[in-house]
């Protein structure tokens, strides 16, 4: 019989999955896949960024000039696709995805863009100072690396996403096990977590 809970039973299967998968450079590296106005798919690697503070909201950095705002923007829903390579296990994460730029009037989201900001190392803050992502090149010499002082906040280019699971599947190849894990709306406001077990 499935069982509803509040915490996401999901996140320590995933905090477990990338702790076993450590050694391995590109496991904080996954898919995140949005339909633009066209309505055809599109798919690109992101960072992940951690978990939002005391949530299972998932944090991923951006610039504001990439397409996959415009995606967003359109339909907000995304799904990401996280597979490690060590243990052999695959996450589908789908949710909706909310975009916190420079002007947004939620005074805590601002602050949590700011931290995401500052959480950043400064090789990954100075990408955000370079030309509009996917516009043809202007010049062939690449582009010079601009000062930035470290203690100076989010410049306007930056943008945090954040993706609300509602439906994570789960595939584990070496134990031949999945399982569904799917958000439902409680009375009070909270969610509530339902986890299956399905056929792989």
């Amino acid at each position: 019989m499935a069982m509803c809970t509040a915490t996401a039973p999901w996140k320590q299967i995933l905090l477990k999955a990338l702790e076993s998968n450590a050694n391995t450079k590109h496991s904080s590296f996954f898919q995140l896949a949005t339909i633009g106005s066209s309505g055809k798919p599109a798919n690109r690697t992101v960072v992940f960024r951690g978990f939002q503070a005391g949530s299972d909201k998932i944090q991923i950095n951006t610039d504001s000039r990439s397409h996959k705002i415009d995606d967003i923007k359109h339909c907000p829903f995304a799904e990401i696709c996280w597979y490690f390579t060590d243990s052999w296990e695959q996450f589908r994460i789908s949710g909706r995805i909310d975009v916190i730029d420079e002007l947004d009037s939620d005074p805590v989201k601002l602050q949590q863009r700011e931290k995401a900001w500052f959480t950043s190392s400064l090789k990954s803050r100075l990408q955000y100072l370079g030309p509009s992502p996917g516009l043809p090149c202007i010049s062939e010499e690449p582009s010079q690396g601009s000062d930035l002082d470290p203690s100076t906040g989010p410049v306007g280019a930056f943008c945090l996403l954040v993706l609300d699971p509602d439906q994570v599947d789960y595939l584990n190849l070496k134990s031949n096990k999945r399982m569904t894990f799917t958000c439902k709306g409680s009375g009070n406001g909270e969610k509530c977590w339902i986890s299956e077990n399905i056929n792989p």
